[in-house]
C-alpha cells in the first residue's frame, strides 16, 4: 500500500515514494512505425509498459508510467538510436526489464539497449543539446554540386528562413541551429549528414529546413527519399 498522509483539514492526502530504479532505453523507429504523435504516442507507450508486469512508478496523480524521451520525432522518420528512460518502484535486474519491455513495444519499435542509470539524475529532455541525421538526396544534383553547397552554409554568418507556425509564419536564422553538414558518396545519388542543435532558446534545428537551405544554394529543390535520425547528442557525450 502507497504510503499516505494527512492534509491540515484532516483529509487523506496520497503520498507517492520515490522511484527506486531508473533505466536509460536505447530504441529504434522503423519508418512504417504507425503515425502516432502527442497524446496517442504516449497512450501506445502506457499500454506497453503496464503490459510487461514490470513495478513501474507512477507519479502522484498519475494512473500509469511513461516514458520519458529525450526529443520529439517528427513523424515519418526513422530513429536508429532514440533515448528515453522508465521508472520502476523498486529494482529489477536488467535481464527482466529486457524481456519485458521486447515482449510489449509498440508496433513499429525495437530495443537496441539499455542502462540503469542514477535515479537522481537530471531529466533527460534537459540533457538534449543537438541530433545526427543522415538524408538520402533523390537522384538529380550531384554530390560534388551539394558538397560544394554545404560548405557555403556553413562559412554564412546567417542564414534568414521562414518557418511554418500555426496559422502563419515566423522568421528566424538557421545558422546557429547548424553545427555540421557533410556529403557522402558519389555521384547523383549522395547522402547528408547533418548534425543540428537542439536549444531552449534558439529552438530546434530540423533536417528538412537545411535541406531547403540547400536546394536555395543549388537552385532548385531537392527532393528526399529518407531521413533518419541516426541519434540523440546529450550534453557530455564524447564527439
Amino acid at each position: 500500500m502507497e504510503p499516505r498522509s494527512a492534509r491540515a483539514d484532516g483529509s487523506p492526502n496520497d503520498l507517492v515514494a520515490p522511484p527506486g530504479q531508473r533505466w536509460r532505453l536505447v530504441l529504434a523507429r522503423s519508418v512504417d512505425a504507425p503515425r502516432l504523435a502527442g497524446r496517442e504516442l504516449a497512450e501506445a507507450w502506457e499500454a506497453a509498459l503496464e503490459a510487461t508486469g514490470l513495478p513501474i512508478h507512477r507519479p502522484a496523480g498519475k494512473p500509469h508510467g511513461r516514458v520519458a524521451f529525450g526529443a520529439p520525432l517528427q513523424l515519418g522518420i526513422a530513429a536508429e538510436r532514440e533515448p528515453a528512460e522508465i521508472f520502476l518502484a523498486e529494482r529489477v535486474p536488467l535481464w527482466r526489464v529486457r524481456e519485458g519491455l521486447e515482449a510489449h513495444l509498440p508496433e513499429g519499435w525495437a530495443l537496441i539497449d539499455l542502462f540503469d542509470v542514477w535515479v537522481g539524475g537530471p531529466p533527460l529532455p534537459g540533457r538534449v543539446v543537438g541530433a545526427d541525421y543522415r538524408v538520402e538526396i533523390a537522384p538529380g544534383v550531384g554530390a560534388d554540386t551539394l558538397a560544394a553547397a554545404a560548405r557555403e552554409l556553413l562559412d554564412a554568418r546567417a542564414l534568414p528562413r521562414v518557418r511554418q507556425k500555426g496559422d502563419g509564419t515566423v522568421a528566424y536564422d538557421l545558422r546557429p541551429l547548424l553545427t555540421d553538414l557533410s556529403v557522402n558518396g558519389s555521384g547523383d545519388r549522395p547522402a547528408l549528414r547533418v548534425r543540428v542543435r537542439i536549444h531552449p532558446e534558439l529552438g530546434t534545428g530540423r533536417p528538412e529546413e537545411v535541406v531547403a537551405a540547400l536546394g536555395d544554394r543549388v537552385g532548385r529543390a531537392l527532393d528526399v527519399d529518407a531521413i533518419v535520425r541516426e541519434r540523440v547528442i546529450l550534453s557530455g557525450d564524447a564527439g
